[in-house]
């Protein structure tokens, strides 16, 4: 107990503290997930984010002492991704032969994902600042705020859609495709990597690895798709 204490008073002084916990956060909501045996609906994610919104609130801390200890998380994401190309390689056989019906799903994919998001909230009469926001939710966040401070929307808030939409592609995925009898982990992998971005690949990785590399490249080639119909389908509204 007394080891345990020192490290306490160790880390609660140091930035540490909050790395350990989002790492313990993470932990505890993965052992859950697995215990559920995966299922769609006890996302890892969801849950650690639960987890340490629950420690900062109760703990009064402030995200900018938050982020300042857990910031390498943040860091490790660039190396992550850049990691995605090692499934890419390994299967560029199959991604080239299937390299038509991938370039047509994804300009359908990204001008769907645009379209139904902007044209519905057009509908609901919504203001031009808040269509803009929703323009790039299917992309990964740096992109979709660079995109939306572009568009005239608000950048902050297209960051919380975009976490949204990826929560809700990571857990709807699974169902969906069963639903619609697509069982080609290809298929099913690009689909959620092109709609629900770092999410939805991390959620297809766990499924099949397959299914991930084919999401990992479609949240790639999203991004770029979606910078360059964006502007023009925006436009419309």
């Amino acid at each position: 107990m007394a080891n345990v204490e020192q490290l306490w008073v160790y880390l609660a002084e140091t930035p540490l503290l909050w790395l350990a916990v989002t790492l313990t956060a993470y932990t505890i909501a993965d052992w859950i997930s697995g215990l559920a045996k995966r299922h769609p609906l006890v996302n890892p994610i969801v849950i650690a984010t639960a987890i340490i919104i629950a420690a900062l609130s109760l703990s009064g801390t402030s995200y900018r002492t938050y982020f300042g200890g857990a910031q390498f998380v943040h860091f490790m994401l660039g190396p992550a991704t850049v990691a995605l190309a090692i499934p890419l390689v390994d299967n560029l056989g199959q991604i080239r032969r299937t390299i038509i019906p991938i370039t047509l799903a994804l300009v359908a994919g990204s001008a769907t994902a645009i379209l139904t998001a902007v044209g519905t909230a057009w509908l609901l009469g919504a203001p031009h600042d808040l269509l803009m926001s929703l323009a790039p939710k299917s992309v990964t966040t740096p992109i979709a705020m660079g995109l939306s401070a572009t568009l005239g929307g608000i950048p902050s808030l297209t960051a919380v859609l975009v976490v949204a939409t990826g929560i809700f592609g990571a857990i709807t995925v699974s169902p969906l495709m069963n639903a619609l009898r697509i069982d080609d982990p290809a298929a099913r992998g690009f689909a959620v990597g092109l709609t629900s971005h770092g999410m939805g690949t991390a959620r297809a990785f766990q499924v099949n690895a397959l299914a991930g590399t084919f999401a990992g490249l479609a949240m790639g080639l999203n991004g770029l798709m979606t910078a360059l119909l964006a502007p023009l389908l925006a436009g419309l509204f």
